[in-house]
């Protein structure tokens, strides 16, 4: 088992600063729906908050000599994009309306 190492950072509602030994990376977004940003690429996340179920996918960067699918290709995940941007925008409403 090798050694692990997480912090998770604070910085507004809906945006932290993620520290580990592999590298540094910003998340934002509210739960159940997370826009990831690192060095290895841009990273979408949407769950089910509380059941641990969730769905992630690698938008932009990844691995060298990997392919990227075109940004208009059907199943590019592009749909998911304005889906999760639509979540946050509702989740940072609700939470400046409450």
């Amino acid at each position: 088992m090798g050694f692990r190492f997480r912090k998770s950072i604070k910085l507004l509602p809906g945006i932290r600063i993620n520290l580990s030994k592999s590298g540094v990376s910003t998340s934002v977004g509210v739960p159940g729906a997370t826009v990831n940003f690192s060095d290895k690429g841009t990273r979408t996340t949407v769950g089910i908050p509380g059941t641990g179920m969730s769905y992630s996918e690698r938008v932009s960067g990844g691995k060298a000599g990997q392919r990227q699918a075109e940004p208009d290709a059907p199943g590019s995940g592009n749909w998911l994009l304005w889906v999760i941007a639509a979540i946050f925008v509702v989740g940072a409403l609700y939470g400046l309306l409450k």
